[in-house]
């Protein structure tokens, strides 16, 4: 429902290979740390974004996406749904093309503002589990 294979395939395909990490530390145990090896096994340059601010993966993190000092493309969210949405809102502030909140993340009042300001987004899905299947 929150993402249809066409927005699906245009995320992973067209948006841009830049993909800010919400909520990827240093952790190997965490699901973001192995999503995000698997966006960079197929070509995604991964920026670690975390209070923490650590190198994940070669990446310098940051502890916020304000604090990227370059443009982001697509903003993945590994954080808990109550606090997804300020983070929706922070990716259409600073201009990412789209936004994907990972699988059990919804919001859907922040679903409808990110798509309301012209920015794609996907809800409830993996790209890990999406980017292989576009063959």
């Amino acid at each position: 429902m929150y993402g249809d294979s066409a927005t699906i395939r245009k995320i992973l395909t067209e948006s841009g290979d830049t993909w800010a990490v919400v909520g990827l530390s240093s952790n190997r145990s965490r699901a973001a740390y192995g999503v995000a090896e698997v966006l960079k096994r197929f070509g995604k340059r991964v920026v670690p974004v975390h209070p923490k601010a650590e190198t994940v993966h070669g990446e310098q993190g940051y502890a916020s996406l304000a604090d990227i000092p370059y443009a982001v493309d697509v903003v993945d969210v590994f954080v808990n749904s109550d606090l997804a949405g300020p983070v929706a809102d922070e990716a259409v502030a600073i201009g990412a093309k789209a936004v994907w909140f990972q699988l059990g993340v919804i919001d859907e009042s922040a679903y409808d503002r990110t798509r309301a300001a012209g920015v794609d987004m996907v809800m409830d899905h993996c790209p890990a589990i999406e980017i292989p299947r576009l063959g």
